[in-house]
């Protein structure tokens, strides 16, 4: 056994002999209900902390929004907060600042999501606030208008930003025809659209207690968590909330594709090229993710980084990403780079990915990615925030509630024949997707 593995199991089996420190959550110590009326509940006591951390998601995504009203999803999730039939905006935050707490709502793709905090004495306060927003909106038409306005700045921002727009274009070239094409946030014309009749219609069809999922964690005992979720949420109801819609299956890249978006005036090109990779419930998703650490990642973003920025002076930054989660999002690449410089850089990336599925990574590669996996767990479950988000992904992805104790040994266990495996799988330099955006190089020039 490595020293890392060592030190992570003595971490897992021996908790009480370092003080202050605790086990990772399992099976013994987090609690989940299910209420009557469906909504799951996942507690944890951190009597460490004086504080408390509500977080959740719901199925009222960008996939339950029509073409001609994309970004209609987002714009009720974010106006959720500007008003309610008891309180009006100023009133809402006044309550919550008087307890020094915070509570924020917004969509998604495939589900909204809420995050918020407060004293664990402030708990009962802040799950009925939640309650008051997702169930009684009031969609101020003032309020709706700046928020309207705020959207639409966002967009604007957004179709001069580069990066943006070539993760945009990615995603049109990935999956045609498929709702993962769309932007979530929709589009000007799109957003301009949407009225007061939309939000209202919206959240009387999508919003409900099925398919909740909340997670407290802080210093109230779970059976008190429970009861105040019950007493909040627990008599909510509504019939008519549709199941997530099914979704077309992805078809991958029979050939490479590629486009342009010219954003005049830059002096940075944004490429992103990818294929659609596995979703987070596949069997080889943690291969993959190991994989593309070390890909683009690791160190100064892995050997992408390494060949395109370091050694070759190319770009800005270089590096690869695997965005798996319910459904098969990306597994791309990212460079920023001058625009003359853009089919070098293009060259370099395809080699190199190349090089990734014709031979197995290195024994010191592997080594080196899962010690790096293994150690910063301990890191990313330090807050109680970290700890409420981790319990959410062992409901959203059925990892079973276990996970965080098996996971040093399920990532010592992968091969450099899995990662392999893995990237055959997925990538193929001739059947990418390219992306760019930014000035044509003679207008840099």
């Amino acid at each position: 056994m490595d020293s890392v593995s060592l030190w992570f199991s003595l971490l897992l089996d021996q908790p009480h002999t370092m003080p202050g420190l605790n086990t990772f959550p399992g099976s013994d110590d987090i609690t989940r209900l299910t209420l009557p009326n469906g909504i799951v509940v996942l507690a944890r006591p951190n009597f460490n902390s004086l504080s408390v951390v509500v977080s959740g998601y719901f199925p009222a995504g960008s996939l339950f929004d029509s073409d001609e009203r994309l970004g209609l999803a987002d714009f009720t999730a974010q106006a959720l907060m500007r008003g309610t039939q008891q309180r009006s905006f100023q009133q809402l935050y006044d309550a919550l600042e008087s307890a020094g707490a915070s509570l924020g709502i917004q969509g998604g793709t495939h589900s909204a999501g809420f995050a918020g905090q407060a004293l664990a004495e402030d708990l009962g306060l802040l799950l009925s606030l939640l309650s008051e927003t997702l169930r009684q909106p009031a969609f101020p038409q003032d309020q709706v208008e700046r928020l309207r306005a705020r959207l639409l700045t966002g967009l604007a921002i957004r179709a001069q930003n580069t990066a943006d727009m070539s993760a945009m274009v990615l995603d049109q070239l990935l999956y045609p025809g498929h709702p993962y094409s769309r932007p979530e946030d929709g589009y000007p014309e799109t957003i301009q659209a949407i009225t007061q009749a939309d939000l209202q219609a919206f959240h009387v069809r999508h919003y409900g207690p099925r398919g909740l999922v909340l997670s407290v964690v802080g210093a109230v005992e779970p059976q008190q968590v429970v009861d105040l979720v019950n007493q909040a949420l627990g008599d909510w109801q509504n019939p008519a909330q549709p199941a997530l819609p099914v979704l077309p299956p992805v078809q991958p890249l029979i050939e490479g594709v590629r486009r342009h978006v010219e954003i005049p005036g830059k002096m940075q090109t944004d490429i992103v090229m990818g294929v659609p990779g596995p979703a987070r419930k596949t069997p080889e998703f943690l291969a993959a993710s190991l994989g593309n650490s070390i890909l683009g990642q690791f160190g100064m973003y892995g050997r992408i980084g390494q060949v395109v920025r370091e050694q070759a002076g190319l770009a800005y930054y270089a590096a690869s990403s695997l965005s798996g989660g319910p459904g098969p999002g990306p597994w791309f690449v990212s460079a920023g780079v001058e625009p003359g410089k853009v089919e070098q850089a293009l060259e370099l990336i395809r080699a190199e990915i190349g090089r990734f599925v014709s031979q197995p990574v290195t024994e010191e590669e592997l080594a080196d990615n899962q010690a790096n996996y293994i150690g910063r767990l301990p890191l990313s479950l330090e807050s109680n925030l970290g700890v409420a988000a981790a319990l959410l992904n062992l409901e959203r992805y059925d990892l079973g509630l276990d996970y965080y104790r098996l996971y040093p040994s399920l990532v010592s266990a992968i091969t450099r024949e899995a990662i392999l495996e893995a990237a055959r799988r997925y990538l193929d330099p001739l059947r990418l997707a390219v992306a760019t955006a930014g000035s044509s190089a003679q207008d840099a020039d």
